[in-house]
């Protein structure tokens, strides 16, 4: 079954929320953005959640003690890199499991995917000089072209509970991530479109 990623998690009602209703990860992102948390609020956040689900720390071009620094201290063992941080940077954090982000425009945007030693790929939009969260699709056929020594793929961007099972067909991923498909505003979830969306993926009534 294609697995859940809520992202953009921001206060522990939507956290509990996307767990009640059974996405497999959350995500909470680290990175200047909208939706950014401090350390301190993500981990009072941990704190209170139960146990067996993934929780993902996104960073942008961090350095590599400050990403183990913050993910110690709040509990976090995946990490999501949604930068330009080249293959060898991963070396430097092997003891959490890693996300490599690449935002797609077209079929040559896959071609550095197999430098990278990533637990997983996701594959988000483009849109120039953002990194993420932004709502664009790409063209999923292009998921079909990606022959890498990680099996593991995960598509993000612009995905709702209106689109997600075409995603699904034509990609046939690990795991669908989405932020601001189940949101009402920028850092806050509308609960009614978390239960739409993984419902969808999951399929349930």
């Amino acid at each position: 079954m294609t697995k859940v990623k809520i992202c953009g998690i921001t206060n522990l009602d939507d956290a509990k929320t996307a767990i009640d209703y059974g996405a497999d990860a959350i995500g909470f992102v680290f990175a200047e953005s909208k939706r950014q948390v401090s350390k301190e609020t993500v981990k009072n956040i941990v704190q209170k959640l139960p146990p067996f689900v993934t929780l993902v720390g996104l960073f942008v071009n961090e350095a590599a003690e400050r990403i183990e620094e913050i993910c110690k201290y709040c509990g976090i063992n995946t990490i999501q890199l949604h930068g330009n941080e080249p293959p060898d940077f991963l070396h430097n954090l092997q003891q959490f499991k890693i996300i490599k982000a690449f935002r797609i425009r077209n079929e040559s945007d896959i071609h550095p995917i197999d430098n990278y030693q990533a637990n997983a790929i996701l594959l988000d939009g483009y849109v120039e000089n953002k990194m993420g969260g932004t709502g664009t699709t790409f063209d999923w056929k292009i998921v079909k072209k990606i022959k890498t020594s990680s099996p593991i793929i995960i598509i993000a961007g612009g995905l709702t509970h209106v689109n997600v099972l075409e995603a699904i067909k034509i990609a046939k991923p690990y795991g669908v991530d989405v932020s601001s498909g189940v949101e009402v505003q920028p850092g806050k979830k509308d609960k009614q479109l978390i239960r739409k969306f993984i419902d969808a993926v999951k399929g349930s009534s």
